[in-house]
This record gives C-alpha cells, sequence and structure tokens, in this order.
C-alpha cells in the first residue's frame, strides 16, 4: 500500500521540500522510509502528488516531487456530523470513523446532557487533537481534502445559526420519527446535516430547537443507538441509498 503523508503547504509538480515536522517524524521514525522510497503527499485541498524521498537524516527529511494525480474521493454529499459530546475515547472513535466513511465536516456540541464538559482550554486542546485525528485518517484512508473539526459550541448556540442554512437537515432520534427509507433522496450536491445527542439523549428544549431550525428527526431502525455508533450508521445509510456505496 502507497505510503500517504499530510502536507499542509502549497505542493507542486517538479518541487522539492522539506517536510513538515509531523509528516517527517512519519516517515523516518515511524515507518523507517529511505532515500528513494515513494511516497504520495496530500495537502488537503484536492488531488494528491507522487513524490520519491531525497533526504532522510536526523535533522530532516525531503521529498522531491514527481507529479501530480487529481484524485478525488469525495461522496456526492457533503456532510456535516454535529456529534454531541460523548465521554472516554468515543468521540476519538466517532471522528475517525466519521472521516473514513465521508464526512466532510465534524462540529463537537456541547448539549444539556452531555456527561463530558470541557472549559475552553480543554476544548481547543481537545478540537486539536480531533483535527490530528481527521488528517491521520485522511492518510489512511485514500481521501485528499481534509474535514475541518469546529470550536466545541454549545449545541443550542450551534442550533441559531442553523435556521437559514441550505440544505438537508436530520435529527437522529429513537421516537416519533420519519424512518430514513422513507426520505426523499435529495439532489446531489446538497449539503447533509447530521444532529447526534449524547448518551443520555437531547433535552426537550434541544430537540424543539433543532426541529425549528429545520432538522428533521429520522429513525434508523427500531433498536436504540448509542451514540457513538449512530453517526455512523446514519453516514452508511445514507452511502448505501443515496451515494457511493
Amino acid at each position: 500500500m502507497q505510503v500517504r503523508l499530510y502536507c499542509p503547504v502549497p505542493l507542486a509538480a517538479g518541487a522539492t521540500l522539506a517536510l513538515p515536522e509531523a509528516a517527517a517524524h512519519h516517515a523516518r521514525d515511524v515507518l523507517r522510509l529511505s532515500v528513494g522510497d515513494e511516497v504520495t503527499l496530500l495537502n488537503g485541498l484536492g488531488g494528491e502528488y507522487r513524490a520519491r524521498l531525497a533526504t532522510v537524516d536526523k535533522k530532516h527529511v525531503a521529498a522531491e516531487i514527481l507529479e501530480f494525480h487529481q484524485r478525488e474521493s469525495e461522496p456526492p454529499y457533503p456532510i456535516t456530523i454535529a456529534q454531541s459530546l460523548a465521554t472516554g475515547d468515543k468521540m476519538d472513535w466517532v471522528i475517525e470513523k466519521s472521516v473514513e466513511l465521508g464526512a466532510a465536516a465534524i462540529v463537537p456540541l456541547a448539549a444539556a446532557r452531555s456527561v463530558l464538559r470541557l472549559d475552553p482550554a480543554r476544548a481547543a486542546k481537545r478540537a486539536a487533537h480531533w483535527q490530528a485525528i481527521v488528517q491521520s485518517a485522511c492518510e489512511q484512508c485514500g481521501r485528499n481534502r481534509v474535514p475541518a473539526v469546529a470550536p466545541v459550541t454549545p449545541l443550542l448556540d450551534w442550533l441559531a445559526t442553523q435556521a437559514d442554512t441550505p440544505g438537508l437537515k436530520l435529527m437522529l432520534s429513537p421516537v416519533h420519527a420519519q424512518k430514513f427509507s422513507e426520505l426523499a433522496p435529495p439532489v446531489p450536491g446538497t449539503p447533509i446535516a447530521l444532529l447526534i445527542g449524547p448518551e443520555a439523549g437531547l433535552s426537550d428544549a434541544e430537540e424543539a430547537a433543532a426541529q425549528a431550525a429545520g432538522f428533521q428527526p429520522v429513525l434508523l431502525g427500531p433498536r436504540v443507538m448509542r451514540t457513538e455508533t449512530a453517526a455512523l450508521a446514519a453516514l452508511a445509510a445514507i452511502h448505501g441509498r443515496w451515494g457511493d456505496f
């Protein structure tokens, strides 16, 4: 399998560049690559670059960019995962797997019933940690566009910004909801937002605010899913019914 390295810098065929620290460390210290080994570079802006390592030493790793390939692996719908904060490593799991399943953006939300509580400093650190997970997931799964992780936002504050946002808005709900299989497929390219509640579910006020912002309650079968399962099941359902599965 071709080694893929995320390099958030301008890339161009014919150039030789020193790899950013994280990519250099991964190539030299983790993968033990040597001069002459070929890698694929991506900068998150689309397409990918075939490159050959020109220098590998303790101070830096440099690569010669050989050619550009306009390869894309994005699904036909840009999907935002609005995920309420979950405890332990559940958020890491949801974010990593959502990227593998094609999510275009991640919005971590502080819901009324979220068990995980983050002060501003911890929230900023977690967001940076989650963005690093996104980058690694893109390297692994073959995506060339890197989704952004938004700052942790109170759920009601985020919903207040969504009323005039276009697209299909879905709120996963175990009760009083339309079946996903009954939804009409949107036009390709339509933005889709998926709102996922925390372990204890959304509060009545949050559900009301979500519906006022245009979110439709949607049921994914007769079983109640955990918060870390719901987004992934919804992404798989969208791709299987409307997308590229």
